[in-house]
């Protein structure tokens, strides 16, 4: 069985259940095929003084099995502002040994960093350090993010030309590494993946009221429902979506995720004067997920910045269209009125794109249709024929 170290900062964990669950999936469906063994390192970085989320995080185990997978949690200082240029360095810091520990007690054929910064540049010096070829992913908003950075391009550049093979989850991720200088042709695309025994239209007529009940939060059948799912960040626009609310006339809106815009979603709520129609659900277990995307009319998530946004899919096999931004991937997966809408990231625009989809709602099973080809279970063939090429090579 090959062996390969898989180094991602997005990871899920117990304070954070749904922080990177695509490659959480991804890995696990890989380790489940049995050709490929499978170790995950997730650095986490701490701020100097181990107070409060940096505390909890310190606190998290450092090696556990998690869906049939092993993952090792590596600490590193992060140093924010001023600190940026040399996070990377220390990050590569802390893997390293861990990494020649874990190739010590079972060799390690490949490395794949699954974030082009700042995983990509670390996970090249622990691969460059076992004399291993190395894979690395780009999902495209930390291109975006970091591409305008000089220290940062240096580095992702200097990954691209270190890696043995490069993955993109969409055809925009591949333009953006084609515009720092990588040729395409060292681009292998990989489809996104979806967990089709959760993700699939709930049409049962009492949907809503169990929800309710659940939830504590009035759904009536006879409201719009929107959904918004997504870390609570300044980035993915909740407070657009809020402010839109008012132009849905009866709507409901329910916020799925946390994050440190809590508190300044909760006061726009409030002085929108929709408080009584926005349901902050927080972390959302993974299980309930498909009954309210199911539930929902409308997928809403009108983000600055995304790659192929996993709540895109996801929503799309429930059966429900999506109003995003035309960012990332979202053209792609958004190609049709039965997709969705793809609006302008203000509040007029996004009423808009819910109204007329509450106008024309396309038939669900139609919806559903769109993304019946993904699976996590075709993203892990893809994977492992990916890095089966990169050893061949």
């Amino acid at each position: 069985m090959k062996h390969v170290l898989v180094l991602s900062t997005l990871y899920p964990n117990a304070l954070d259940p749904r922080r990177g669950t695509f490659v959480a999936r991804s890995v696990e469906a890989l380790a489940k095929r049995g050709d490929w063994k499978v170790s995950v390192v997730n650095p986490i970085g701490l701020s100097p003084l181990a107070l409060g989320r940096s505390r909890a995080l310190a606190g998290l185990p450092q090696v556990a099995r998690e869906g049939g997978v092993t993952v090792h949690r590596a600490r590193y200082t992060l140093l924010p502002g001023i600190g940026a240029r040399r996070n990377v360095a220390a990050m590569a810091r802390a893997v390293l040994p861990l990494a020649q520990h874990i190739h010590r007690e079972s060799p390690i054929d490949l490395v794949d960093a699954q974030l082009f910064f700042p995983d990509g540049p670390a996970a090249a010096e622990v691969a460059r350090a076992l004399g291993l070829p190395l894979s690395v992913m780009a999902r495209g908003p930390e291109l975006a993010r970091w591409s305008g950075q000089d220290h940062a391009r240096r580095q992702m550049v200097a990954a691209a030309q270190a890696a043995r093979g490069l993955l993109a989850v969409s055809r925009a991720s591949t333009a953006q590494l084609a515009a720092l200088g990588v040729d395409p042709a060292r681009i292998t695309l990989l489809p996104a993946g979806l967990d089709r025994d959760r993700f699939r239209p709930f049409n049962h007529t009492r949907l809503r009221r169990q929800l309710s009940e659940e939830l504590g939060f009035a759904m009536p059948d006879n409201a719009p429902l929107v959904v918004c799912a997504g870390a609570l960040t300044e980035r993915k626009g909740q407070a657009i979506v809020i402010r839109a609310l008012r132009l849905v006339e009866g709507a409901r809106l329910v916020l799925a995720g946390t994050g440190e815009d809590l508190g300044r979603l909760r006061a726009l709520a409030a002085s929108q004067r929709v408080a009584d129609r926005v349901f902050f659900a927080g972390a959302v277990d993974h299980d309930l997920m498909p009954l309210i995307l199911s539930a929902a009319d409308v997928s809403v998530l009108p983000s600055a910045a995304e790659g192929m946004a996993n709540v895109w899919v996801e929503s799309l096999a429930c059966g429900t269209p999506v109003v995003t931004s035309d960012v990332g991937a979202a053209r792609e997966l958004i190609a049709s009125d039965v997709a969705g809408r793809l609006v302008g990231r203000t509040p007029e625009a996004v009423a808009a794109g819910i109204n007329a989809i509450l106008k024309a709602p396309p038939p669900r099973e139609n919806v559903a249709a769109l993304v019946e080809g993904l699976s996590w279970d075709a993203n892990a063939a893809a994977l492992a024929a990916h890095y089966e090429r990169l050893l061949a090579t």
